[in-house]
């Protein structure tokens, strides 16, 4: 087995020749994670939407890479308007309901690009 895994996902991907995530021994890494539109490969429309389809893509990586949302231990969250915290929480509750068990999170203003409203990336370690 290679030492490093890269993890692609359908439906997910980058213009750029990277992977949604990479896996070395026990830690998973993943890149950009948007509110990308399946159907239209561009953001999807509203802050609200662009949440939905980040936290689905989140969990279409850790399938792919044979993990869960429980093995992701921090997420790293950019919004372009850093007060609209609201969709972002709702999904987080929606994804980690039992706050005994959620993992670290932050959140920070970010120049986001090409319509993008919220954008993530998380680390994962995987048993």
């Amino acid at each position: 087995m290679a030492r490093r895994t890269s993890y692609y996902v359908e439906g997910f991907g980058h213009k750029n020749p990277i992977p949604a995530a990479c896996r070395v021994g026990d830690l998973l890494m993943s890149g950009i994670v948007y509110g990308l539109d399946p159907a239209t490969g561009k953001p999807a429309e509203g802050l609200d939407q662009q949440c939905r389809l980040m936290f689905q893509h989140i969990r279409a990586i850790m399938a792919a890479a044979g993990g869960s949302t429980d093995d992701i231990i921090k997420v790293t969250v950019w919004l372009a308007d850093r007060s609209q915290r609201e969709p972002v929480n709702r999904e987080w509750l929606a994804m980690f309901p039992d706050e005994a068990t959620r993992p670290a999170r932050q959140a920070m203003a970010g120049d986001l690009d090409g319509g993008k409203l919220v954008q993530c990336d998380f680390v994962a370690v995987m048993a």
